[in-house]
């Protein structure tokens, strides 16, 4: 490629008479069908940010994209060194490397973890938002639906969003009013590209929220009451005996100090 460089460089300046700065890019690839093994290759140059050249590797020829090119192709078209070198870069090198980054990177590249899908609202006037966490890879869909249908409006999409151990989570909301057809709308998630679906019902036994639900606080307070109050009545009762047996301990200790003066009196005369 260095050789290839000073070359056209060169030729470039003799063509445009010009000592300035000369950007010469190129970019070059290829791509692999697993199934069949066959790949098919690109190499693209660029001369100041404008298409160039291009290599035909069939014909094995330089294709001038300007005509400027035209005369750096009859320069480039006699170095079969350079020609050949690509040809086995392009067709043999790349597709080896490709398998070989495909190979160590499998594990990565065909893992699938699936979400777990949460209704969450904060109040019962809120938005009902559609919460995915722990899938991987980031390539995934989330939508709601109606009756079967993806809708727009009422519907906010949330930025798919990194968890701390390498998966991913993203929210949908939705804001619906009546509560009577709330089944005909489904939380759909979906990786990019794959068939299977993760369907979620709203339903309103489903929906995890922080408010307390009326019927769930009447029991705990109807019962907090009744222990107070028999508390009370424990504490009332314990009262009353403690001041009852304390009179009745006066009431004998009176009496005994007054038998025992009286005998006392009796013995005198």
């Amino acid at each position: 490629m260095p050789l290839l460089y000073k070359s056209a460089i060169y030729s470039l300046r003799q063509t445009i008479q010009s000592e300035g700065a000369i950007i010469l890019q190129c970019i070059a690839g290829c791509e692999l069908d697993e199934t069949t093994g066959e790949s098919s290759g690109f190499l693209h140059y660029g001369y100041n940010g404008e298409d160039f050249l291009r290599l035909d590797l069939k014909t094995l020829t330089w294709i001038a994209l300007s005509p400027q090119a035209s005369i750096i192709k009859q320069v480039v078209d006699r170095n079969s060194t350079v020609i050949e070198y690509y040809k086995d870069l392009i067709n043999h090198r790349f597709p080896q490397w490709l398998k070989m980054f495909l190979e160590h990177g499998r594990s990565s590249l065909m893992r699938t973890d699936p979400p777990s899908v949460s209704l969450l609202q904060k109040t019962p006037s809120s938005a009902v938002s559609c919460h995915a966490t722990g899938f991987y890879p980031d390539r995934a869909l989330m939508f709601w639906s109606k009756d079967g249908e993806e809708i727009h409006e009422g519907v906010e999409h949330g930025e798919i969003l990194p968890n701390h151990d390498g998966t991913f989570q993203m929210s949908v909301d939705l804001n619906v009013s009546s509560a009577e057809d709330w089944r005909r709308y489904h939380c759909v998630f979906q990786f990019e590209g794959a068939e299977d679906r993760i369907i979620t019902e709203l339903d309103g036994t489903l929906i995890r929220t922080n408010r307390v639900k009326p019927d769930n606080l009447t029991g705990p307070v109807i019962a907090a009451v009744v222990v107070v109050v028999l508390a009370l009545v424990v504490m009332a009762a314990c009262g009353y005996m403690f001041h009852k047996k304390k009179k009745e301990a006066e009431d004998s200790t009176e009496l005994l100090e007054a038998t025992n003066l009286n005998t006392e009196t009796n013995t005198a005369h």
